[in-house]
């Protein structure tokens, strides 16, 4: 299979929902009317203050979008995942892998990036066709806190939609490091979206043992499976 980086250009081109329509065609993907609604409603809800997207899995080491600013930041109520099945991207129909999402519970330091208005919908139209792209995030705005748990703006964040057929919560971690070790699609390994966003957050100073205890499994399933 052919691997595609996941880039501005490809997403701009419409190269996800080309790919995905290719890879999975059971999937029912958002129209752009759907997905210019979704945004729309997102704008029209926007507090007062700074924009800013909250990152807490690949958006913090392949944002894509433009930013002036990013730091780290911490919500409340939400917290970091493997629980979106994905038969596409990094996953197939026949082995489907994991991506994160925020699940409901807890809490999750991630990055906070902060895009000013003159190109906001621009960056956010972008960011809505790759992230919505069958509908299993509910983009929300969230209250940032930095380190002292301060507020100090609101974020759109991507939560999981838990009545999404493909939510995947609560597996267990042996079965969840099970298919981020073996699935693989278009634009590359499950694993390897573990170990980038592992990267990430050690980049940014946010430890995460949980996540750091998965890519530890992954790496032991890999090398049993090359043997």
């Amino acid at each position: 299979m052919k691997t595609h980086l996941l880039t501005r250009e490809l997403i701009e081109s419409g190269g996800i929902d080309a790919i995905a329509a290719r890879d999975a065609p059971c999937v029912r993907l958002l129209s752009e009317g759907e997905r210019a609604a979704s945004l729309r409603a997102i704008l029209d809800a926007r507090p007062a203050g700074d924009a800013w997207v909250f990152a807490y899995g690949s958006l913090i080491w392949n944002p894509i979008v433009h930013s002036v600013e990013s730091r780290t930041a911490r919500i409340e109520g939400w917290h970091r995942s493997f629980c979106l099945a994905t038969l596409v991207g990094r996953g197939t129909a026949e082995n489907p892998g994991l991506t994160l999402g925020l699940d409901a519970g807890g809490a999750c330091t991630g990055v906070a990036l902060r895009i000013p208005d003159d190109i906001l919908e621009r960056e956010l139209t972008l960011l809505w066709r790759r992230e919505m792209i069958a509908g299993a995030y509910v983009p929300r705005w969230l209250d940032l806190l930095d380190e002292d748990g301060r507020p100090f703006g609101a974020a759109i964040a991507f939560t999981m939609d838990r009545g999404n057929c493909h939510y995947a919560g609560g597996l267990p971690v042996e079965e969840t490091a099970r298919r981020l070790a073996s699935a693989a699609g278009a634009i590359g390994t499950a694993a390897d979206y573990l170990f980038q966003t592992c990267e990430g957050l050690r980049a940014h100073g946010i430890p995460d043992p949980s996540m750091e205890d998965l890519a530890a499994r992954v790496v032991a399933l890999r090398a049993e499976a090359e043997e």
